[in-house]
């Protein structure tokens, strides 16, 4: 057996041998299959290397099919070759390429409403870039967006190309913008507690309307429409409505895509009231009645989200004064079972570790970094502090730099502790020239023109220029203000001016002053503060009527005022343009005498109280009082305190004020004190005319002129008073103001007026 087994195995051993010859023809065919060299063809401006290192192939490899499809492959992802063909010819490699056209140059025909500037940066075709008719079409894509995201839905891109000698071709995109898509109606569907004018005027899109072509919202933008969803459901909540939903937004274009229809589909659910507001917290050495103080969310008020959201952000900043530093305080609402009574819960517990390890900003390239991080409110190395943060972002916006600012996070790899801030801002214009006609009752016909720049040299300063002409005013100053003098939250500037006014109708003289200011001004909080001024001036007194009081006359001539003002303001208003609730408080001195030849002191108080009657109706009241007093002589005429115009409507200007019975020229008072009680409310037209009614009642008494037995005056310090209504309008010019108004309480040497306009400035 042990034979038969050695004579197999030389059998086979034989058989292998006379094999032999045929596995070494296999092998030779195996080497025949590695590349012995590679050849391309057809290119132009790329260099042979440089398609090798694409291919990955040398001479040496094996060549499959496999092999070759993942070349191809390769050479096509690269973008430079409009057409490639790898050949095998034996061992040899044979790759010829037809490479992809330079952009010569880019056109861009038929836009009118868009600039070539504002297009290019928006495509990736580009001088001495390389065209494929993939990158044109995603070119052709970006355009249209832009287009649509302006209202023309209706456009059409064609792009086109010329070639030329060296492989080289002109894009030319043929623009057909066609005719805007405006916003024709807006829909709302599921709202019962307010009307569809209500919700328009809470959200940026408009309906198109002949008024608005100054203004872009009546034209559609997907992404505005996103952000009206969430001012949809901000304004609900704010409003109580904690169960609002908004389901849908569809906007539906008519079929000649010349406009829009939009759709919002809502649940308002029920509106609820505050019950139970309480404070809980795991954290030790916390007073719950002294964080309490932090907000002003009572029982029995409407629920408001926006008290909610400045509660959060008040009891994070007071619990982190007291040390500490990671702090999360968390809102929850516990609806009582049958009720629309709704009891908050101010959880306040640690929050995670975090620090802010870098503070990113991107996208100001004209406003200087330091700028925008001195209205942080935390500093890179800071504990993580959302609250803060968003604090940061409204100081930001306030600075009304920028038309967007987002802020957004980024965790630091490897890091678990610490957190990027990314900030992205969107520069605006911050510069003005303004130009305005107008008339008032007072300065009779007016042109005012100045020029001005918010973001001076993008280091936040402020620099004016401003020029008035009136028939009986006219006035020339320079203003620039440092927000932050000295690296320190301290806004310092100085003024320079020169003013001449016609008071001939008032108190028979004229008036001129020249001179300049110097101030500083300072906040505690965010409602607290506080501002001092020292002024140079030179008054005089000049063309006074022969027939004047004696009193003027002796007062005609030049003097030197030198004076330290104070005011301090205390402002809880909600809003410091058109307050609808809350109250300011101002009270400031003036003290002249530290050289020059006037010397007096003067104090004046001003309040005011809003108090929102229902969503567009506000009543207000307003109150003045004021003194003064000379040191060791008379108090000038221009100082003093002069009754009616605008502070008492129904009376002229002074003309409530104790006057020369012989010349009638209002001669001013010591003191004053003023009030007025107003109803503001709309007049049915949109918000955005910026135009509303006024029922208002004024009240005021002046002091005594000086000497009245010497000047033979007459004078009474009991109360005038008058009633009368109003319009306002913020128009494109500045304020107008246009009040009808009848005096009710009056002296028969008064001096009354029915009308009063007052016409404003800049457009």
């Amino acid at each position: 057996m042990l034979v038969l087994n050695k004579k197999i195995a030389c059998l086979s051993l034989l058989l292998a041998f006379f094999v032999l010859p045929y596995d070494k023809s296999l092998a030779q065919n195996i080497q025949e299959d590695r590349i012995s060299e590679i050849i391309v063809t057809g290119n132009q401006r790329i260099e042979k290397e440089t398609i090798l290192s694409y291919v990955r192939l040398d001479e040496g490899d094996l060549l499959s099919d496999k092999t070759m499809n993942r070349a191809l492959k390769n050479l096509f992802d690269t973008g430079m070759f409009a057409d490639v063909n790898l050949e095998k010819d034996g061992t040899v490699l044979k790759i010829s390429v037809k490479e992809n056209p330079i952009v010569n140059q880019l056109f861009f025909d038929g836009n009118k409403r868009m600039q070539d500037e504002q297009l290019i940066d928006e495509v990736q075709l580009k001088p001495r870039v390389i065209y494929t008719k993939v990158k044109a079409q995603k070119d052709v894509e970006r355009l249209v967006n832009i287009y649509q995201r302006s209202g023309r839905f209706a456009v059409t891109i064609e792009p086109k190309i010329i070639e030329r000698e060296q492989n080289r071709v002109d894009v030319i995109y043929e623009i057909d913008e066609g005719p805007t898509t405006y916003v024709r109606k807006i829909i709302f569907v599921g709202n019962e507690a307010f009307s569809d004018s209500t919700l328009q005027e809470n959200i940026m899109t408009k309906e198109d309307r002949w008024y608005r072509f100054f203004s872009t919202t009546s034209t559609y933008d997907p992404d505005r429409m996103d952000y009206d969803k969430e001012l949809l459901r901000r304004f609900y909540l704010s409003k109580g409505y904690i169960d609002v939903e908004i389901e849908s937004a569809i906007a539906e274009l008519t079929p000649d895509k010349e406009a829009f229809f939009i759709t919002f589909t809502l649940k308002e659910g029920k509106r609820y009231k505050v019950g139970n507001v309480s404070i809980k917290t795991t954290l030790e050495n916390l007073n719950v009645d002294e964080l309490k103080a932090n907000f002003s969310i009572e029982s029995g008020d409407w629920y408001n989200a926006d008290k909610i959201e400045t509660a959060i952000q008040n009891i994070t900043d007071a619990v982190g004064n007291l040390g500490h530093a990671f702090v999360d305080v968390t809102p929850e609402t516990n609806i009582q079972e049958g009720t629309n009574i709704v009891d908050i819960v101010f959880d306040i517990k640690e929050g995670e570790r975090v620090f802010i390890n870098q503070i990113n900003i991107n996208g100001n390239v004209r406003t200087r970094d330091e700028v925008i991080r001195r209205e942080f409110r935390v500093v890179e190395g800071d504990a993580f502090n959302s609250a803060k943060l968003r604090r940061s972002k409204q100081r930001i916006e306030n600075l009304d730099f920028f038309s967007r600012v987002d802020f957004a996070t980024k965790p630091v790899d490897g890091v678990p502790d610490k957190t990027d801030v990314e900030v992205s801002v969107e520069e605006k214009s911050t510069g003005s020239l303004t130009l305005g006609v107008g008339w008032s009752t007072y300065d009779g016909a007016l042109i005012q023109t100045g020029i001005s720049e918010r973001n001076f040299l993008g280091l936040g300063q402020y620099l004016g220029l401003n020029v008035a002409l009136a028939q009986k005013r006219t006035e020339y100053d320079i203003s620039f203000t440092e927000p932050y003098f000295l690296d320190r939250d301290l806004a310092a500037g100085f003024d320079l001016f020169n003013m001449t006014h016609d008071f001939q109708d008032t108190s028979s003289y004229d008036q001129s002053s020249i001179g300049g200011a110097l101030r500083l001004s300072w906040s505690y909080n965010e409602e607290l503060r506080q501002s001092v001024k020292y002024t140079l001036r030179e008054d005089k007194i000049s063309d006074v009527d022969p027939d004047a009081s004696l009193y003027i006359k002796e007062q005609e001539g030049k003097a030197l005022l030198s004076m330290i003002s104070n005011s301090i303001s205390y402002d809880l208003r909600n809003s410091t343009i058109r307050p609808t609730d809350g109250y300011v408080l101002t009270l400031s001195n003036d003290l002249a005498g530290l050289g020059g030849n006037e010397r007096f002191l003067r104090t004046d108080l001003y309040a005011a109280k809003y108090f929102p009657l229902s969503e567009e109706w506000t009543l207000a009241f307003k109150g003045h009082a004021g003194y003064i007093f000379g040191f060791g002589q008379d108090v000038r005429i221009n100082q003093r305190y002069f009754l009616g115009g605008n502070d008492l409507r129904g009376f002229e200007q002074g003309g409530a004020t104790g006057r020369d019975r012989a010349s009638q020229d209002a001669l001013g008072g010591d003191w004053v004190l003023t009030g007025t009680a107003e109803i503001i409310f709309p007049l049915g037209l949109p918000n955005e005319f910026g135009i509303r009614g006024r029922l208002f009642s004024d009240i005021g008494a002046t002091g005594e002129p000086p000497d009245t037995g010497k000047y033979n005056i007459d004078y009474s310090s009991k109360p005038r008073a008058s009633v009368g209504f109003g319009i306002s309008w913020d128009s494109p010019m500045g304020t107008i103001n246009v009040d009808i108004a009848y005096a009710v309480l009056k002296e028969k040497y008064d001096k009354t007026e029915v009308f009063r306009l007052n016409f404003g400035s800049g457009f």
